[in-house]
C-alpha cells in the first residue's frame, strides 16, 4: 500500500478543524496526523511529526497565518495550502501568501450547503494531493474516497466545435490555462508582454474574490492592462482578462469583435472556471487565429480543450516539467498530442509574441 499523505490542519475554529479532518480522512490516500488552533501549538506538533502538507488559516490568535508561513518557509519549507473564508475584505493580504511560498489558496467549506460541501471535498482532496508533490524552496523573510457526482466535461457548458470555424480574421487571440503554481507563472508571462500584445483571456484556478485582487496586482506590474473578466468584455490588444473565480469564462465572437461570456455551470474537469471550457470556446470561435498556452497545474483540465484547439488550426504551447510547480496539466496535454511546442516558462511569452507577429 502506498504511503499516505500526512496533513496538519491549523485553524482557530474547532468546527472548521473537524470538518476539514472529516473531508480529508474520507480519502484513503490522506491521513490527518494532527490539528492545531494556533501556530504555536502547530509548531509543537511539527516537532513531534513533520507533515507532508499544512492547511493554514490566515486570521488566528497569537500569530497570524502569514507570519507563520514566512517562518515555515524560512526554517523548514513544507507545502502550505492557505484555507481562507475568502471574503473580499482581506483578499489582497491573503494573496501575499502565494508570494511568500504558499502553493495554493482554497475556500473553507461552508456548512449546510450540500452541493458546495461535495464540491469542496473534490477540490480540497485534489489540492492536498497535488501540494504533496511540490518541493518548496526556502524563502528569505521579507518585511475513504468522497462520494461525489461524476466529473463532467465541457459539453455541460459549451457544445463541441462542428466543422470549420466561421470566417477567419487576422487578429490573434491568446488563451491561457493554469492552476497550482500558476499565479507566479502568469506574472512571469504577462510582465514580458508589450503594450500592444494580442488580446489575452486567462483561466487560473482560484476561488471567487481572489481573482479581483490577483488581477489588480498584475495590472500594477505589467505593461498590458489586466482586469477580472466581466460578461461581454471585449478582448482587445493590450489587455488581459482573468476569469472570475467560481464562474466559467468563454471566448465568443460577433462579426470582427471578440468578447467573453461569463456564466455559471457545473464543475468541468473538477473546476469552475475550467480551462477546457475556455479552450473549447477558442477552438470554436477563433480557430487558427488562436494561440493556446497551458501552464503548471494539477489534474488534466485543459488537455481535451487544447486538442480541440490544435485540431481547429490553433498554435499550442505547454510549459515544461522543469519550470512547472506541478506538471499535471501540461503533461496530460502533451500526452494527448495537443501540444505543438514545449517550453520553459521564461520562453513562453516570447514564443507567443513571435507567433503572433508571424500571423499578421
Amino acid at each position: 500500500m502506498s504511503k499516505k499523505i500526512k496533513v496538519l490542519i491549523i485553524d482557530d475554529s474547532a468546527v472548521v478543524r473537524r470538518t476539514l479532518s472529516e473531508i480529508l480522512s474520507s480519502d484513503r490516500s490522506i491521513s490527518v496526523i494532527a490539528t492545531a488552533p494556533d501556530p504555536f501549538i502547530a509548531a509543537e506538533k511539527i516537532c513531534q511529526e513533520a507533515p507532508d502538507v499544512i492547511l493554514l488559516d490566515v486570521e488566528m490568535p497569537r500569530m497570524d497565518g502569514i507570519t507563520f508561513l514566512q517562518i515555515v518557509m524560512t526554517q523548514h519549507p513544507i507545502p502550505v495550502v492557505i484555507c481562507s473564508s475568502l471574503t473580499e475584505v482581506g483578499a489582497e493580504t491573503t494573496l501575499k501568501a502565494l508570494e511568500y511560498g504558499a502553493v495554493e489558496i482554497i475556500q473553507k467549506p461552508r456548512l449546510g450547503a450540500k452541493q458546495f460541501l461535495e464540491e469542496s471535498k473534490i477540490l480540497i482532496c485534489d489540492t492536498v494531493k497535488a501540494a504533496a508533490k511540490v518541493k518548496p524552496q526556502p524563502r528569505t523573510v521579507k518585511a475513504k474516497e468522497p462520494t461525489v457526482s461524476p466529473s463532467v466535461g465541457a459539453d455541460a457548458v459549451i457544445s463541441k466545435p462542428a466543422g470549420e470555424v466561421i470566417v477567419q480574421m487576422t487578429e490573434t487571440i491568446v488563451v491561457v490555462g493554469a492552476s497550482m503554481g500558476g499565479t507566479e507563472a502568469l506574472r512571469v508571462f504577462l510582465e514580458v508582454m508589450p503594450p500592444d500584445a494580442p488580446g489575452i483571456v486567462i483561466v487560473q484556478h482560484m476561488p471567487e474574490h481572489f481573482t479581483t485582487a490577483f488581477a489588480k496586482r498584475l495590472d500594477g506590474l505589467c505593461r498590458v492592462s489586466v482586469k477580472e473578466a466581466a460578461d461581454n468584455d471585449t478582448v482587445t490588444r493590450g489587455r488581459a482578462l482573468i476569469a472570475p473565480g467560481n464562474r466559467h469564462t468563454l471566448l465568443k465572437r460577433s462579426g470582427s469583435r471578440y468578447y467573453v461570456e461569463v456564466k455559471d455551470g457545473p464543475l468541468v474537469c473538477r473546476h469552475r472556471p475550467s480551462v477546457d471550457v475556455l479552450f473549447r470556446s477558442a477552438a470554436r470561435y477563433a480557430g487558427r487565429n488562436a494561440i493556446g498556452v497551458i501552464m503548471t497545474g494539477m489534474g488534466s483540465d485543459g488537455a481535451k480543450g487544447m486538442l480541440e484547439m490544435k485540431q481547429s488550426g490553433a498554435y499550442t504551447i505547454a510549459q515544461d516539467e522543469e519550470t512547472s510547480a506541478v506538471f499535471g496539466m501540461p503533461h496530460e496535454a502533451i500526452k494527448g498530442g495537443a501540444v505543438d511546442k514545449v517550453l520553459p516558462l521564461q520562453e513562453i511569452a516570447y514564443e507567443v509574441i513571435r507567433e503572433s507577429d508571424r500571423h499578421i
